[in-house]
């Protein structure tokens, strides 16, 4: 395999996981994933939980869906929401970890 062809595809993953961190770097959507880490929830749970409108939930969750963090299923006339697998968990949980070190001693 050729070194431009490495460098492409290396572009191109990076700038994939770019527009990946892009979609967590919005509070809202953080808000929503912490809430589905806890546990699956529609619309109108996680609009109560977050004082936010119906709207900007299914706004913030479309965003989400379109880069596969999140999964829904249907049960009668509500739609669920989840996060996608333990690895949109995983990223976010370590990324906290790393936020709340106490870095003060180091150096």
């Amino acid at each position: 395999m050729s070194n431009l062809h490495v460098d492409k595809r290396e572009m191109e993953i990076n700038e994939n996981l770019a527009r990946f961190f892009f979609v967590l770097g919005d509070p809202t959507r953080l808000r929503i994933l912490h809430e589905l880490g806890e546990e699956e929830k529609n619309v109108s749970e996680l609009s109560d939980r977050l004082g936010l409108t119906v709207s900007a939930i299914s706004h913030q969750l479309k965003i989400l869906r379109d880069k596969d963090l999140v999964r829904s299923r249907r049960d009668g006339k509500f739609i669920y929401y989840r996060m996608s697998d333990d690895h949109v968990r995983d990223i976010i949980r370590i990324s906290r970890d790393h936020l709340c070190e106490d870095h003060s001693q180091e150096n």
